[in-house]
Formats: C-alpha cells, sequence, structure tokens
C-alpha cells in the first residue's frame, strides 16, 4: 500500500508540473505570434493586438488544458512516446487553434489573420519538444549508463531484415549494442548509411573493420542467404574473433518477422555448406493423412522429431510409446499445444515386453509403425552388451512379430551408419535388426524397411551438446583422435528423409540417407570454440583422449556386398538385400537370447557368428 501510494503522489507531481509547464506554454504561444508578426521586421506590436491576446489569454489557457486531458496528454508515458502520441499532440494543438479562433471571434477581437496559424505552429513545436525531450533525456541517461557494457556490432547485411533490425538496436534505450558499421556486398551501397549507419564494403572487409572498430559481436542479418553464403560469411567471421549471431532463414520466419529477439547464435549446422534438404512434402501427406501411426522410443531425439512432422501431416490417429515416461510427458505436452484437434495417444512401455507390445498394437490397430525405440550410446553398450542385446535386437523382434500378427502395413526400422562393418555392439545391434526386419518381409504381408543415416546434429549424446557444455564451463574441449570424422545432417532434415523413404518403401529395402561431405570432429570443436567468441588454445583448450571402445575413425554407410539404387529424391539410396541363411540365423538368435537372458559374462563371439562383418575394437590405450 505504502509503495502504490509512493507511485501515486509521483505521479500527480508529474501531472502537477506538466500542468504548469503548459500554463506556460500557452503564454509563450499566444504572444509568439504577434513577435514573429512585428518585432521580427523591427516594428512595434500594435497595443489593440498585445492587448486582445492578453484578454484571451486566460481562456486559452483553461480551454488548452480540458483539450489536453481529453487528448491523454497527461496520461501518456512519455518515456515509451511514439507516433500515436505525436498524432495526439498535433490533433490537440490544432484543436486549440480552431478554439482559439472561436474565441477572438465571439469576444471580436482584433488580430492577424495569420496569428491562428502561427499560433497552431508554436504550441505543437513546444508541445512535442516539451513531451519527448522526456524520452530523449531519459535515452541519452541510459546510453550513458549503458557505455560502460557497451557492445560493438557489426551488421552483415543491408536489406530489409537488416534494417529493421538496425533500427531496433539504435532506437532501443536499453540495449548496450552500439552499431559501428555495415557490410554488405552490393558495390552500390557502399559509402551510403543505414540508420546513420556507413555501410563500409564486402566481405572482403569483415575482419579489417572488426579489428578497426574493436567489435565485440557480429550479426548476420540475411535470412535469404544459402548455406553456402552462410558457411562462407562464418567462416571469414571466425577470424575476428567476434561472437556470431544470426536471424533464422527466410522460411522459418512467420509472416516475414523480423526483430532483434529473432536473432540466434550461429551454430554448427550454418557451417555444413549445403541448404537445407527438401522433400516431397504432398507425398508425405498422402502417405500419412488419416492413418493410425504408431511410433516406438516416440520420446527420443529421433522419435520426438518423428512424432512432431507426422502430426503435423495429419494421420487419424498418432500413438507414442516410450519406457521413459519424461520423455513422453515432454512430446506429449508439445504436441497437444501445437496440435490441440490431433487424436494423441502416449503410452508408457518397453518393446521388451512382448504381452503389453502385443496389446497395445491389438487395441490400435495402427497402420504404419516407426521403430525408433533403442539404446543408442556407444560407449554404454560396450559396458553393457546384453542391455543392448535385449532393448534392440530382442525389442526390434518383439516389436516386428506384434505387427505382423496385427496387420500392420508398413514397419520402418530406425537404423545407423554404425550398422555397417560394425566395431561396437551398439551398430551390430542394429545390423541384427535390418536382418529380423528383411527376413520378416520375405514371410508377411507387412512391408518391413530399414532407414539407415550418420550422426544427426543435437541429438542426445552427440558431440554438439557435450562440447557447448564442455566450452561453458571454460573448457577442455575433449576430442578422442585427431581424424576421426562424422557424416553430419540436422534432426528435421533426417526425418524428413526418413518419411519420404516409408513413401517409396515396397518392403525389404535398407534406404540409405544420403549425409552430404564429412566432417571432422576436430574442425567441429574448434568451429564451434570460435562461434561462442572464443580463442583455440588461449581461452578454451582442446585435449585428445583417444578411440573409445568400439568407435571408428570413419562411418560407411554401405557395405561391400551393397550397391546402390537410386529413388526420385536423389538425397535417398537403396541397398542392395545381403543374402543369408534365415534359418540358420534364428536358430543363432534362438541362442543368443537364452544367453543374454542368462546375463552371459561376453556374448561378442555369438554377436560375430551372426554378424561375420563384426569387428568388436579394443580400447585404445
Amino acid at each position: 500500500m505504502k509503495l502504490l501510494y509512493q507511485m501515486n503522489k509521483q505521479l500527480i507531481h508529474r501531472r502537477i508540473v506538466l500542468i504548469l509547464i503548459d500554463i506556460m506554454m500557452v503564454c509563450v504561444a499566444s504572444i509568439a505570434p504577434l513577435w514573429f508578426r512585428f518585432a521580427i521586421e523591427n516594428e512595434m506590436i500594435p497595443k489593440i493586438y498585445l492587448n486582445a491576446a492578453w484578454n484571451t489569454m486566460v481562456i486559452n489557457i483553461i480551454v488548452t488544458l480540458v483539450v489536453f486531458y481529453i487528448f491523454r496528454l497527461y496520461h501518456s508515458l512519455w518515456a515509451f512516446a511514439g507516433t500515436a502520441e505525436a498524432q495526439n499532440i498535433v490533433a490537440a494543438c490544432s484543436l486549440c487553434a480552431v478554439l482559439n479562433f472561436a474565441t477572438f471571434q465571439l469576444m471580436r477581437l482584433p488580430i492577424p489573420r495569420s496569428y491562428y496559424f502561427i499560433y497552431a505552429m508554436v504550441l505543437t513545436v513546444i508541445t512535442t519538444a516539451v513531451r519527448f525531450s522526456y524520452r530523449i533525456l531519459r535515452g541519452i541517461k541510459h546510453k550513458q549508463k549503458n557505455k560502460k557494457n557497451e557492445i560493438k556490432v557489426m551488421v552483415i547485411g543491408a536489406g530489409e531484415a537488416a534494417n529493421t533490425v538496425i533500427k531496433e538496436i539504435v532506437n532501443s534505450n536499453y540495449s548496450t549494442m552500439t552499431i559501428k558499421c555495415i557490410i554488405d556486398d552490393n558495390a552500390m551501397k557502399w559509402g551510403r548509411f543505414i540508420q546513420g549507419i556507413k555501410i563500409v564494403g564486402g566481405r572482403n572487409k569483415i575482419v579489417e573493420y572488426a579489428a578497426f572498430y574493436g567489435v565485440d559481436e557480429i550479426i548476420i542479418a540475411i535470412p535469404s542467404a544459402s548455406r553456402a553464403t552462410m558457411k562462407e560469411l562464418v567462416e571469414i567471421c571466425q577470424e575476428t574473433n567476434c561472437k556470431l549471431r544470426t536471424l533464422p532463414g527466410i522460411y522459418q520466419l512467420v509472416n516475414g518477422e523480423v526483430n532483434v529477439s529473432k536473432l540466434r547464435d550461429v551454430d554448427v549446422e550454418d557451417l555444413l555448406g549445403r541448404d537445407p534438404i527438401k522433400v516431397d512434402l504432398d507425398s508425405i501427406m498422402n502417405y500419412v493423412m488419416d492413418k493410425v501411426v504408431l511410433v516406438t522410443g516416440g520420446g527420443g531425439s529421433i522419435g520426438s522429431e518423428l512424432c512432431r512432422q507426422i502430426a503435423s501431416h495429419n494421420p487419424k490417429q498418432l500413438i507414442i510409446v516410450d519406457i521413459y515416461e519424461n520423455n513422453a510427458y515432454d512430446i506429449q505436452q508439445e504436441l497437444k499445444y501445437k496440435h490441440p484437434y490431433l487424436d494423441l495417444v502416449v503410452l508408457i512401455a518397453s518393446v521388451r515386453n512382448t504381452n503389453r507390445i502385443h496389446r497395445i498394437m491389438e487395441e490400435y490397430q495402427p497402420d504404419i509403425v516407426y521403430h525408433a525405440a533403442a539404446h543408442k550410446h556407444v560407449p554404454l553398450m560396450e559396458d553393457s552388451p546384453n542391455e543392448a542385446i535385449k532393448n534392440n535386437v530382442f525389442g526390434t523382434w518383439k516389436t516386428a512379430q506384434a505387427a505382423v500378427q496385427n496387420g500392420v502395413k508398413k514397419f520402418v526400422l530406425i537404423s545407423t551408419d554404425k550398422a555397417v562393418n560394425p566395431t561396437n555392439i551398439m551398430g551390430a545391434s542394429k545390423r541384427i535388426c535390418e536382418m529380423i526386419i528383411q527376413t520378416y518381409n520375405r514371410h508377411y504381408d507387412t512391408e518391413f524397411v530399414a532407414v539407415r543415416f550418420g550422426n544427426v546434429l543435437g541429438s542426445n549424446g552427440s558431440v554438439i551438446p557435450l562440447f557447448k557444455r564442455q566450452i561453458l564451463e571454460g573448457g577442455p574441449v575433449t576430442v578422442t583422435h585427431p581424424d576421426i570424422i562424422r557424416y553430419f545432417m540436422t534432426i528435421p532434415e533426417a526425418v524428413s528423409l526418413v518419411l519420404q523413404a516409408g513413401v517409396y518403401a515396397k518392403g525389404g529395402e535398407i534406404f540409405v540417407l544420403d549425409m552430404g561431405e564429412p566432417v571432422r570432429i576436430l574442425d567441429l570443436a574448434k568451429n564451434l570454440i570460435r562461434l561462442s567468441g572464443y580463442k583455440v588454445d588461449e581461452d578454451i583448450k582442446i585435449e585428445f583422449t583417444g578411440l573409445r571402445p568400439g568407435e571408428k575413425l570413419y562411418e560407411e554407410l554401405l557395405m561391400n556386398e551393397e550397391g546402390l539404387t537410386d529413388t526420385e529424391n536423389k538425397l535417398i539410396h537403396i541397398g542392395k538385400p545381403i543374402v543369408f541363411d534365415e534359418i540358420k540365423f534364428f536358430v543363432q538368435l534362438n541362442e543368443l537370447k537364452k544367453e543374454v537372458e542368462k546375463e552371459c559374462s561376453d556374448v561378442r563371439p555369438l554377436i560375430k557368428e551372426i554378424v561375420p562383418t563384426y569387428v568388436p575394437r579394443k580400447k585404445s590405450m
């Protein structure tokens, strides 16, 4: 109550001050037109006009205060005054001039005809100056205060998006950012100004002017830029050791809305050097629409993105199955918010539970199953191989069996490039999964397919979150080997291609996604350090820890026996199935089942018999 009283008291004081200023303002505005008319030309102001102005002054004061009150000139927060407040001032002062004219006419007082126009102009100018001076003075005060924490900024781009961002920063009283210069490759714009900021040159000037102005942060404000262009710009900017931020791509900006809040840190995906992968959305829509779709592992990195994209394609019903309740809850709440009319079912279940997974299929009768449930962390699975086999191999087997028994039309297994010539338990388990679904496809009506791809940026357990956390903690950033390389794709890209592959599937295929050019993990670590505004090995050190158990220097997407067949999408290929003895395979599979159930001390020899290309890798010293 005391605080409220103080605030009201402060507000009343401000209004009283404004009223007193307005009274003096009307006095000045009443005499100023006569001064402009006569005194400027060294003529004496006729007494008859001067007396007329004085005789109407009290009435003008009362009328002005009432009009200003009606137009809310005593209610606005002038620290944030803008166009609307300026319009109110002009309208109020114009009305005051009209009423002033009426007063002189009613009182039959003589006055020059120019008086009314000059009165309106003077009153408007003084009122605007008084009101907006508070904002200006407050702005100067804040900017002086912010000088201590000043962030010197370079903006790359001189288009509409850049102009919007620059304008917002320049006009903000609270931003600590000061824009020093603008970069744009259009030579026609060099030497010109945006919001008072000079365009100093093209991208070849980035390093020079960043050093000249002592730039702390670079903003890339070109939402239409291709990935290739972004990669080039980012690589140049990295030489400056400035923090990098950018706007999302134009396709990510809703209704073209651009502002400072849309800025994000430049991420490693900006360094992939290729444009985002595009898929045939219409074909996916027709494939998923009005279908009952079940996703196992629907709370994981890949599974949750599958659910997001499926939900946006109008399925009849979406069933999410996951053993981890927190993951399931998060995706449930997200989809409920984004798709309130979606028929969504979220179930906690393990694919290892035969009866549970069978009952789910029996009750909901899915048309399509995406099997994303799996243990995927390579080092952890090396230490717990039996669990990897139980979950990945037999979880897949049980889910596939339930799909067959309940008339599922299509079953899509999410596989990995680690299934090719595997050196670890996780990869070998996924290769066995591929063999299971290929065998089932030959004997049942359900169309079984697998989709094989490499690493996805930002997924659970990937190196990117690890590197970011290590950088945040001040380092060191740990890399297993200086020459290790990996294929990378964003999660939405990988999932959209999985959905597209499902459209092409006829049964029995192993779809292989084109992952683009491989990326050196060391380069990835260096780029992330630089993107965070630090110097490699000065601010943040890189340490090499040696290859982990089961880890390869490089991943493969195809085995030697497999050839590639193209699809309509140049980024999706079909690997030729490898022939193997099915009877022998299932005998071995049952033997493997017995061994893992009795917690065999070393299951690797059995896996080696099933997957001849599996070569276990010992831990590096």
